[in-house]
């Protein structure tokens, strides 16, 4: 990893790969569950958080805190217990995440800017989404609407495992506690409709979200300069080397439907405890249905043959 640096009250960009630089993002249930415990513990140790994304094998997030203790406890913190939740779901063991993780200051405006539109415009460079605000998990579309994915929630109109749902997060949130995999499991499994669980996702990025919205626009002057920015150019990043597998992370889910397909698995989670032998067939099927870098295949299915830069 890269040096940890740290400005007091000033912009720290903080960047965390997984621990054998495999995917980790696999389904949106793993998306809420870190999101929920990122934000979480972004009110406990009162860490201001401007940008976060979350990509499908590391994280980026541009926060301030008041002392370098606080934002290394800020990071222990959602780190090993989005570990032990993900461990715990899975049957698996030991650290998700590299650590210590990398961070880096941002000083001037213009370097925070750059940093800024660096983080909305992640998912582009890895050509998840053709534009920085059509990426859920870089939250920026939030910063407009409370359900820009999704349509509005009309109570009337809402089934009553919805409502029900939509109680529940209120009351976790309210709580101050996360949403672990086993209550997000049992919410989705009782909605039966794409549109609910589609609005569902967003109420819970709504209701949890501690991103400094207003504070990143700042630096734009408005939402719509931040967006032409983020259009422009796709920002800058010298002081964290950030290492990709191939020119484009779209293919994980094309590797996802491909084995759910052949019937290898109901839950793509179940790749995570496969033997080598089994993760070996799978990686011959997919490098037979498509012509991805076979690294990035390794990184999907955990194979020890895609840690090694």
């Amino acid at each position: 990893m890269g040096n940890r640096n740290f400005l007091q009250g000033g912009i720290n960009h903080c960047y965390q790969r997984t621990k054998d630089h495999g995917v980790l993002f696999y389904t949106v249930r793993d998306h809420l569950v870190f999101f929920t415990i990122f934000c979480t513990m972004a009110r406990r140790h009162q860490v201001r958080v401007l940008k976060l994304v979350q990509m499908p094998d590391h994280t980026h997030h541009s926060s301030i805190a008041g002392a370098r203790q606080q934002l290394s406890d800020f990071s222990r913190d959602y780190t090993s217990i989005f570990a032990k939740e993900f461990n715990r779901a899975f049957n698996l063991t030991g650290p998700v995440f590299e650590t210590p993780f990398s961070s880096a200051v941002k000083r001037s405006d213009k370097d925070i800017r750059s940093n800024l539109i660096y983080l909305d415009n992640n998912p582009v460079e890895r050509k998840l989404v053709k534009k920085a605000e059509d990426y859920r998990w870089n939250y920026l579309a939030f910063s407009q609407s409370d359900h820009p994915f999704s349509e509005k929630i009309l109570l009337r109109n809402a089934s009553m495992p919805l409502r029900r749902a939509l109680n529940n997060v209120k009351r976790m949130r309210s709580e101050d506690r996360y949403l672990g995999y086993a209550f997000l499991n049992k919410m989705f499994a009782s909605i039966e409709s794409d549109l609910e669980r589609n609005q569902l996702t967003d109420f819970i990025i709504s209701t949890y979200s501690v991103l400094d919205h207003i504070g990143a626009i700042r630096f734009f002057e408005s939402y719509e300069q931040e967006l032409i920015a983020a259009h422009a150019t796709k920002g800058s990043e010298y002081d964290i080397n950030e290492y990709f597998i191939g020119k484009s992370d779209a293919c994980y889910a094309r590797f996802s439907a491909i084995l759910l397909k052949h019937g290898l698995c109901e839950d793509i989670h179940e790749i995570l405890s496969w033997s080598p032998e089994e993760k070996q067939r799978a990686f011959t099927l997919i490098l037979n249905e498509t012509s991805p870098p076979w690294k990035q295949v390794a990184a999907f299915l955990h194979l020890a043959v895609g840690v090694n830069p």
